[in-house]
């Protein structure tokens, strides 16, 4: 099977079109198909952008006429728990919705409850077809997940859920607590892994928040210093100190197969992290384009295969 791996969307319907267009695929029957191929999504199709449920829908449609794959995003994951109800805490969610923490979560998903506040079946139905994704694929020639590829953590997962690696329901009240091996876990696999920058040091995120942790490349399965492992700006990384990680919590990659990834908000050309390991993301929601990697059972990946649309 020939695949295209199509990056985070975040809304981005009309890029996300252009795109499938670019790609070969045709809108015939309610769904983009191509005669030869299909789609692989790895999740974060909401929040941000200005065509929330069409995003969703484009997506939904392919894999429900059997044209595409997808996996749960941290944002799929997120709208499944500030829509379920906390089983422990009176008129509360699995995603708070008051207080300063609220307040945070409502901004973050505005985009998305914009579009579904007038009809909560709508909302439901969405929700729960979001439930039904699973939490990574691992097909033959070609493994994806949305943030990180880790054995361990899936090792850890797997007894707890269903035979296609979908949350439960249950699953999502302890995936949802912190300190839960539930919650250490999927938030790994859907938001990467986090290390504690060295003492005094400290950077902003895309947002604009001051954050003492840092995301790593987790690809890097050589590197072990934070100035090599840290994903932050050049001129930030370069800052770093040239000492090991304290506490490295990766599985390093077999490099079995290719895997890929999104949710990093990449910038600049699309290209492969190592020649295994490649992120599709490269900030659709914020002016970048929409990346695909055309993958046809390489085992080693090529630059020339990734395509993009704005």
């Amino acid at each position: 099977m020939a695949y295209d791996i199509i990056g985070d969307i975040h809304g981005q319907a009309d890029k996300l079109h252009a795109l499938l267009n670019v790609l070969g695929y045709v809108n015939r029957d309610g769904a983009y198909r191509h005669p030869d191929r299909s789609a692989l999504f790895v999740g974060d199709f909401i929040d941000r952008g200005t065509k929330q449920l069409e995003s969703v829908m484009t997506v939904r449609r392919m894999v429900d006429a059997g044209c595409a794959q997808a996996v749960m995003g941290n944002h799929e994951f997120n709208a499944i728990a500030w829509h379920t109800p906390d089983p422990l805490a009176e008129r509360e969610y699995l995603r708070p919705h008051g207080g300063a923490w609220g307040e945070k979560n409502r901004d973050q998903h505005s985009a998305f409850l914009k579009e579904v506040s007038d009809s909560p079946s709508l909302h439901k139905e969405v929700i729960d077809w979001f439930l039904t994704l699973p939490l990574w694929l691992d097909l033959p020639g070609v493994r994806v997940v949305h943030a990180c590829w880790h054995d361990g953590y899936m090792d850890a997962l797997r007894p707890h859920l269903t035979p296609k690696n979908q949350l439960t329901p249950e699953l999502m009240v302890s995936a949802s607590r912190s300190g839960r091996m539930e919650f250490r876990t999927v938030e790994g696999l859907t938001k990467g892994l986090e290390v504690r920058l060295p003492d005094g040091h400290t950077f902003n995120d895309k947002d604009g928040h001051v954050r003492c942790d840092v995301r790593i490349r987790w690809w890097e399965s050589n590197a072990t210093t934070y100035r090599d492992l840290a994903l932050m700006p050049d001129d930030l990384r370069s800052r770093l100190p040239e000492v090991a990680l304290e506490t490295d919590s990766r599985s390093r990659y077999d490099e079995v197969k290719p895997v890929f990834f999104g949710h990093y908000w990449m910038t600049g050309t699309p290209q492969m992290q190592t020649a295994t390991a490649a992120c599709v993301d490269y900030s659709a929601a914020k002016d970048g384009p929409l990346v695909a990697y055309r993958w046809d059972g390489e085992p080693v990946l090529n630059n020339d295969n990734f395509r993009r649309v704005g």
